[in-house]
């Protein structure tokens, strides 16, 4: 039970980074949409991410129905307790994936433009939200015995859990425009990379100031490991800079997706074995053994995941060999 226990935890955690790194560089673009000069430009932004952004929405819906699956009790604290944030992410989300479509329907500079906004809102929106939440769970929720949080909306909006949400908006920023600059030529391209390294400096700051903060207030179940996790993401995080110098786009991505992971992983080393920490009675906290579906269905719905996943994966894989190159 134990095993299956941790091999859900692991399969979750892979599918939150996964999520992470492939709709983190579209929720980036987004973020740097409306600083594109031209119509043009934002239209190119737009067919940069337009074959796989419905795609990498797919490990969000695959990680929240392996979480419900798996550790229910987390699933409903967290959905019941980030109710008006997840309504905002949602409702961003919705924006993202209309603008998209509807955008080029009318050719009035007024209906592109709104359109235009309501895309790169919906894109910061979630961005931002998604790192508050974390910084809430790293911090800790206030739940009574039937594991509901009891706080109110405003208390999530901590000044712990804001700077985390801050080095969220621009984790995805620089990875957005170094994505770009993989995608794009010219000008445009040299504009991203401006874009992507005036990013880094607040993202690296931030970040080692965010760690520095969790590390001395919110270690709870040991040392070593988010240490080590989070200085190997500081080291990434810094290659990014060295590798966008010297303008291997590529290679800069790939530090970027590899920053995310560990910074991921390094969450996940805080908490564990919580999913939910009670900060007002740590004998409440949800973890992932007493939260955890019965052997039967952990069981079953491993079989499932494993036949599922590879093709999500085979998916992912596919698409973009298939628009691989400049666009």
């Amino acid at each position: 039970m134990v095993t299956l226990q941790v091999v859900w935890l692991l399969l979750i955690g892979i599918l939150i980074i996964g999520y992470a790194i492939l709709d983190g560089f579209d929720l980036g673009v987004g973020c740097w949409h409306l600083f594109a000069k031209k119509r043009e430009e934002r239209s190119l932004f737009i067919r940069a991410i337009e074959p796989f952004w419905d795609g990498n929405e797919v490990w969000l819906l695959t990680g929240g129905g392996a979480l419900f699956a798996a550790f229910p009790p987390v699933y409903a604290t967290v959905f019941s307790g980030f109710y008006l944030a997840l309504m905002l992410v949602l409702l961003g989300l919705i924006f993202r994936a209309v603008s998209i479509e509807y955008r080029n329907k009318v050719e009035d500079p007024r209906w592109v433009v709104a359109w235009d906004f309501a895309f790169s809102l919906g894109s910061i929106l979630p961005s931002l939200l998604y790192a508050v939440a974390v910084g809430n769970l790293l911090r800790g929720l206030s739940l009574n015995a039937a594991g509901d949080y009891t706080g109110g909306f405003l208390a999530l909006l901590n000044p712990y859990s804001l700077v985390v949400g801050l080095v969220g908006l621009l984790m995805f920023a620089v990875h957005g425009a170094l994505y770009l600059a993989v995608k794009t030529g010219g000008e445009t391209q040299l504009r991203t990379r401006a874009w992507a390294a005036l990013a880094w400096w607040g993202y690296m700051v931030l970040f080692i100031v965010a760690a520095t903060w969790t590390a001395v207030c919110y270690l709870r179940n040991g040392v070593i490991l988010p240490l080590l996790l989070a200085s190997a993401a500081v080291v990434a995080i810094a290659m990014i800079r060295v590798f966008s110098r010297k303008c291997e786009d590529l290679k800069a991505f790939l530090a970027s997706c590899t920053g995310i992971a560990l910074v991921m992983l390094s969450v996940v080393a805080v908490l564990f074995p919580n999913l939910v920490t009670a900060s007002n009675n740590p004998s409440l906290s949800l973890t992932i053994f007493n939260s955890s579906s019965s052997l039967r269905t952990l069981s079953v719905m491993l079989i499932i995941a494993l036949l599922g996943m590879p093709v999500v994966i085979g998916y992912t894989v596919f698409i973009h060999r298939i628009f691989k190159g400049k666009v």
